[in-house]
This record gives C-alpha cells, sequence and structure tokens, in this order.
C-alpha cells in the first residue's frame, strides 16, 4: 500500500531528551551553574518546559530561530534572578556544538530503520536547525538510511505547515496516498501530514487507550511498526 515513508528524527528516532539532558548536564558542571540553582533537575526542568513552548512558537513562526536559541537558555537564568545574556549565549552556543555529538536513540529506532530500508525510500522531515540536523545522524551512524533529509530551512516552511511535506514528496517524486509519516508530535507530525493528506503512525509512549488525538495509526513502540509497515 505505502510505497515511501516519512520520520521525523527527535524523539522519534534520535533521543532528543536524553542527549539533552547529558549535554545541558556537562555545561551546568563546566559553568559552576550549580551556584544559581538548587540542583540540576531544577534547572533542566525550567529549560525543558520552556523549550517545548518556544519550540512551538518557533514553529507557528511568531518567534525567529536566533530568539528561539538565546530564550530558552536565558529563561532558567532568569527564574533564579540572573539576567545575564551573555552567559545565556554561551551555553547555548557551547550546547549546539555538544549536543549533535550525543548519540542515544529511542528504543527499536536502529532495528526499525534496518527493516524499513530496504523496502522503503525513506525520509527524515524535521523542523531542526540544518547545522546541528545533519551532525546528529552522522554521530549516531544513521544518515545512510535515508533517501533524503528535508529540513524547515530548506523547505522555507515549518510542520505542520504541508508545504514542507508537499516539498518532501516532490523530492521523492511521490503522491500523497503512497505516503506515510512516522513521529512523536502530535501538533507538528500528526496534524502536519493530514494537512497534507498523508497517512500518519503517531508514536506516543504514554499513549491511553482513551487517548482521543485521530491518527492512521497510533503505537506506544516503534517496534509496534513492524506489524503495519
Amino acid at each position: 500500500m505505502y510505497k515511501y515513508v516519512f520520520i521525523d528524527l527527535d524523539d522519534t528516532l534520535w533521543d532528543f531528551h536524553a542527549n539533552a539532558k547529558s549535554s545541558l548536564h556537562e555545561i551546568y558542571e563546566q559553568k559552576n551553574l550549580g551556584q544559581f540553582f538548587d540542583s540540576f533537575e531544577q534547572y533542566f526542568n525550567l529549560y525543558a518546559k520552556r523549550n517545548i513552548e518556544l519550540w512551538e512558537e518557533y514553529g507557528k513562526g511568531t518567534i525567529s530561530k536566533a530568539e528561539l536559541s538565546l530564550e530558552r537558555f536565558q529563561h532558567p537564568l532568569i527564574q533564579v534572578g540572573v539576567d545575564n545574556a551573555p552567559l545565556a549565549k554561551q551555553i547555548g552556543d557551547e550546547y549546539l556544538a555538544l549536543l549533535p555529538s550525543r548519540t542515544m536513540l529511542v528504543p527499536y529506532a536502529m532495528e526499525l530503520l534496518e527493516y524499513l530500508a530496504p523496502k522503503y525510500p525513506l525520509t527524515i522531515v524535521s523542523n531542526g536547525f540544518v547545522e546541528v540536523q545533519y551532525k546528529k545522524l552522522n554521530s549516531c551512524n544513521i544518515g545512510h538510511y535515508f533517501a533524503h533529509v528535508v529540513l524547515s530551512e530548506a523547505a522555507q516552511a515549518l510542520k505542520p505547515d504541508k508545504r514542507i511535506f508537499e516539498y518532501a514528496l516532490q523530492l521523492n517524486n511521490a503522491t500523497a496516498s503512497e505516503t506515510i509519516m512516522i513521529g512523536d508530535s502530535y501538533e507538528a507530525d500528526i496534524v502536519g501530514a493530514q494537512n497534507a493528506r498523508i497517512d500518519q503512525i503517531y508514536f506516543n509512549p504514554n499513549l491511553k487507550s482513551n487517548d482521543t488525538f485521530k491518527a492512521t495509526f497510533k503505537v506506544k513502540g516503534l517496534a509496534e511498526i513492524f506489524d503495519i509497515l
């Protein structure tokens, strides 16, 4: 039925949460941020919550890449009374240098790629930054599984805008009806694919049986996709 598979990168294949946490923990120690915060957990929770909000704003086009990059590191500092933009920028620069070298994948990500790659042309569809996403793919040695890597900056549209999906379809010379999208973000990946009339597999490890999200398929683990494709 399907001939092409589109896949999100962060927290679908590459474990963004785990990799971000380990990168920031290293920077937290190096920069002696413990002088400002009760614990690393306090710092990381402030960062993580604001980071999600900022990516949603970036996806809607209400903030720029530069604003996202600075604000997510400025926010935790301001919450504890430290107004230091140069320090926030320093943390951000070091984070973007360190993060892509991390190699933690979501459970069964490698097995899924091994299984899908011989059967379908695979395409990454991601809102992530160009300078970071390619490094991630190379660091964890999964870049070779993909026929195409479609990033929002190149497509000039951010998920859930249907134009990024249409750009990926054009690259593959594919139609929406023969394509399926796998992703962990309901708003970006699933609604975005729906906007482009592409079927979807919603990967949500926290899926509840009474969940009201609408998707072509829903899975709690990547291993369940073997039964779908």
